[in-house]
């Protein structure tokens, strides 16, 4: 058995298709079907259910790519340790992150890379549960994500900050000359939010829901940048996470509004998996994430905008 073997087995599984799993592993599709074959005939077992097409894994099939994917995720903690031992960290760290979160990846990677030159990273948006799903299938070596709400298996976690809300809406829309909106007011807004698929999209449901209130966004959509840009273009408005304003700010012609807390509110955190060996990448990750306070500057940032918002009034008798 090879570990190239095992790759094209990880690819397969990732692209659904032999072509796609052939170009992500640099060979031709002969070269990947034969190689495949040959790893069925060395375990004596069938492994791909094979038409015209690719039809998925057999039961057995399924317990080899776990171990595939189990041996290749100890290939790349091998391959990092051996490069730490040589003076610094290098290879790809792999973050999913809710599309919340991703907004602010970059007061991690950012210092992260200082510290290691040779880092590489990629990150993907993705639901919280396609997180869930990615770590446990060894796709993704750390999640940002919601960590006190659904379920997440068999993780670690790291808490980084609790999530704020505040109304984003038109400078000179309904809302013009309030300092702050309730739950309920915002909800009668034209708004623009995220899909109901997207975690941050059930917890804003359900705050509203406490509210006796419900929404009918006129614009749904999977991307912050989305959103932006429909507030910008069509006058509406959102209800956004404060950690958002680090990237994005407040457009022009647009302000934000406090919103009162929930009775709940929800932390955002990072999530490992929770096995040996552990990946010496997102290790650095998590020694950065404690070390630099997350929590105080997304609060100074939203403190700045939303003070900046407040309408000025004339002083008394002047």
């Amino acid at each position: 058995m090879l570990l190239r073997q095992l790759e094209y087995l990880s690819a397969l599984s990732r692209e659904g298709h032999f072509g796609r799993a052939a170009a992500a592993c640099h060979v031709s599709q002969p070269a990947l079907s034969a190689g495949i074959r040959k790893l069925e005939s060395e375990l004596g077992v069938r492994i791909v259910q094979r038409g015209q097409r690719f039809e998925g894994f057999t039961p057995e099939g399924k317990q080899v790519l776990h171990w595939a994917h189990r041996m290749l995720a100890e290939q790349d903690a091998l391959r990092h340790s051996l490069s730490s031992m040589r003076g610094g960290l290098s290879g790809v760290l792999r973050i999913g992150a809710v599309p919340t979160a991703l907004t602010v990846a970059s007061l991690l990677t950012t210092p992260l890379r200082e510290r290691h030159p040779s880092m590489r990273f990629s990150l993907e948006s993705m639901s919280s549960r396609e997180i869930v799903s990615r770590l446990n299938e060894f796709d993704i070596d750390v999640g940002m994500t919601y960590v006190d709400g659904e379920p997440l298996g068999k993780v670690r976690v790291v808490p980084l900050y609790r999530e704020r809300y505040l109304f984003l809406t038109p400078r000179d829309g309904e809302f013009a000359d309030h300092g702050s909106v309730s739950w309920s007011e915002a909800a009668t807004a034209p708004l623009c939010l995220l899909t109901p698929v997207m975690q941050n999209r059930r917890i804003l449901d359900g705050h509203f829901a406490e509210a006796g209130a419900t929404v009918s966004p006129v614009i749904e959509t999977d991307t912050v940048s989305a959103i932006y840009a429909h507030i910008t273009s069509m006058g509406l408005s959102s209800v956004i996470p404060h950690a958002w304003l680090h990237s994005f700010g407040v457009p022009d012609d647009t302000r934000v509004l406090a919103l009162p807390r929930p009775q709940r509110s929800v932390h955002v955190g990072l999530v490992l998996p929770d096995r040996s060996p552990e990946s010496m990448l997102a290790r650095a990750l998590i020694d950065v994430a404690r070390e630099i306070d997350m929590r105080g500057e997304l609060d100074r940032v939203m403190r700045h905008h939303v003070s900046e918002a407040r309408p000025h009034r004339p002083d008394i008798g002047a």
